[in-house]
């Protein structure tokens, strides 16, 4: 995982809005959040430099060598590198390729937007790969979301955050750990969340909060039926960190207990198709995942986009 140094708290906030920290944990139960862009960070990058502290590229760099270091595989060794992300730091070329040059990538390089359903949509896109004969795939979801949010809309700035969370997935002989997935896209409502060239991100909060918790217990539960399991099967649910009352209510509308809830929403803030990532990488830390238990993955953002994945886990512990 990869995290801005530059903390900001709720009560850093309420010098610039007309708000208070109770106020957003009790809407949110977001506390705090790392920011690299922004009236808080310490020294915002003036553009884009390729590749340059508080970029995603930079991020994503952190987090993927962080994966790869841990589970003992070298760069030359990826067949593919998939690069999760809503906000790369070029229009082109893609993010993905100044990560890969980083990381010495030894096969493709490619960039994958589903705003924050993003790494799920990149978990099902990776296990294509393997099974059609990728032997290793980097999967790294990575954003800087405080670069697209206006800093004077008191009802958005507070939600979000930047961060990057890395996997390597292996190829494997006989089944594999993705059971069952499901994904889906309404194009119909892509102006409740969205943000131009060049322009600040828009969001219609009360319906992307009526909307998603829909999609996503569709969804799961669309995964869970194909892989013949039901909610009591899942050991651990990791749902995209938007909103913790979003989570309370597709959690409560799953049948899944809140303590099997993964969350890192509290210090992370929104980080969109990379808060999926650090939310799983916190809870392998927490050994709250042995092999062969249940994993619940799903996520939903701008677009409105959806995806859900059933994975028997199959990893390794990470250490401290």
């Amino acid at each position: 995982m990869a995290l801005p140094a530059n903390e900001v708290s709720n009560v850093d906030l309420e010098s610039r809005f007309d708000t208070s920290d109770q106020w957003i944990v009790e809407r949110t139960g977001i506390r705090t959040r790392r920011v690299a862009w922004g009236p808080f960070a310490p020294d915002p990058p003036p553009a884009y430099p390729i590749g340059g502290l508080g970029t995603t590229a930079a991020l994503a760099i952190e987090a993927g060598r962080d994966a790869l270091e841990r589970s003992s595989v070298s760069g030359d060794q990826i067949s593919m590198l998939v690069l999760c992300t809503s906000t790369p730091d070029q229009s082109l070329p893609a993010t993905s390729a100044v990560v890969a040059a980083a990381l010495g990538i030894g096969g493709g390089a490619m960039d994958l937007n589903a705003a924050c359903a993003g790494f799920t949509y990149g978990l099902i896109t990776a296990a294509g790969l393997l099974g059609t004969g990728a032997e290793f795939v980097l999967l790294i979801g990575a954003e800087t979301m405080t670069r697209t949010v206006d800093w004077d809309d008191r009802t958005t700035a507070f939600l979000f955050g930047d961060g990057a969370g890395a996997v390597v997935l292996q190829r494997v002989t006989g089944p594999g750990s993705l059971l069952a997935w499901d994904v889906g896209v309404d194009g119909t409502l892509v102006d409740l969340l969205y943000a131009d060239h060049g322009a600040k991100l828009v969001m219609n909060g009360r319906e992307v909060f009526r909307k998603a918790v829909r999609a996503v217990v569709c969804s799961a539960n669309d995964a869970l039926t194909k892989a013949g399991l039901d909610a009591s099967d899942v050991t651990l649910f990791v749902p995209h960190q938007a909103n913790f009352r979003i989570m309370e209510a597709v959690s409560e509308r799953l049948g899944i207990p809140i303590g099997k809830v993964a969350s890192v929403i509290d210090w992370t803030g929104n980080t969109s198709s990379a808060s999926i990532p650090l939310a799983l990488f916190d809870s392998v830390k927490k050994n709250r995942l042995a092999r062969g238990d249940i994993a619940l993955l799903s996520g939903f953002g701008a677009g409105m986009t959806w995806a859900s994945a059933v994975w028997r886990w199959d990893g390794t512990a990470a250490s401290s």
